[in-house]
């Protein structure tokens, strides 16, 4: 631990603290480096995978992890590789798209989960998106949050604003900014992830993020996989209503909602009484979309 990132991974494990189950610490080692999963609920639950978005790390599911754990799945929220986080990209560069696929894919093999539910939020919703095109055999049930990238593009303004946390000379106050902008009018997002995430964007050393192009319309309608996308009612990331309709067209197996008085960044914390029975409701075997 560097003196550097000391600050922000004691803010990690003060909020992964918070967590209301117990949660066990797994790291998978692939070519890439080290990977960390903090996994929670019963060990011979059905394997439920969560994706983060961009530098919001695996402890984001502090609302959410509990009451997937207790509807009886074996949750396993890994911190993306390059990412801010306990994972350690010391390995081989992920080389695109299909090298991030393929760390999944070792990530997996490493726990030995054959096939799992997967619920991604943000960048992690496009990640589980392009993983059950990749792998639609390993993937269950697809649970995307206020996904990017998938279903429609960003907005210009949206662009335009983000466009400052790519520039150098980072700072926690640049984040938090950029953070508050987004929440709008809606609730902010929880104090303590705030300030995570502000010290994960000033202060570790990330990779480049890989990304690639929305996935087309006919790549689309190959998914049999069922599909729940819940977007937040006041994201400025993009139209929520027009991610709906395009989710909607496409998706041969989808179910779409809509989570009032939320932004992008925090809908997983700041409506759990809507979003988790949904969730729950969902990712049950005997729920049929």
């Amino acid at each position: 631990m560097s003196a550097r990132t000391a600050p922000f991974l004691a803010a990690y494990d003060a909020l992964l603290a918070r967590w209301p189950v117990p949660v066990e610490a797994l790291t998978v080692r692939t070519a890439h480096g080290t990977t960390r999963i903090n996994a929670c609920g019963p060990a011979d639950g059905r394997p439920l995978v969560l994706l983060h978005g961009g530098g919001a790390t695996s402890t984001l599911w502090f609302a959410n992890a509990g009451a997937l754990a207790e509807a009886g799945h074996r949750v396993l929220a890994v911190d993306l590789i390059g990412d801010p986080g306990r994972s350690v990209h010391d390995g081989a560069a992920l080389d695109g798209v299909p090298g991030l696929l393929g760390w999944l894919d070792a990530v997996l093999d490493g726990l030995g989960v054959q096939q799992a539910d997967v619920c991604g939020h943000s960048y992690g919703g496009w990640i589980a998106l392009e993983y059950a095109l990749h792998a639609p055999t390993r993937v269950g049930r697809l649970a995307l949050l206020d996904p990017t990238q998938c279903f429609a593009g960003f907005r210009p303004g949206y662009l335009l604003r983000a466009l400052p946390l790519f520039l150098p000379h980072r700072t926690p106050a640049r984040a938090r900014a950029y953070l508050d902008w987004e929440a709008g009018t809606t609730p902010g997002p929880d104090p303590a992830w705030r300030e995570l995430y502000a010290l994960g964007y000033a202060d570790f050393p990330a990779s480049p993020v890989v990304t690639g192009p929305r996935p087309t319309p006919e790549r689309l309608r190959t998914l049999t996989t069922p599909v729940l996308t819940l977007l937040a009612a006041h994201s400025r990331t993009h139209d929520p209503h027009a991610v709906a309709r395009t989710a909607r067209h496409t998706l041969p197996r989808a179910e779409v909602a809509i989570i009032p008085a939320t932004s992008h960044h925090n809908l997983p914390m700041a409506a759990p009484h809507d979003l988790n029975p949904r969730l729950t409701t969902f990712l049950t075997p005997t729920h049929h979309p």
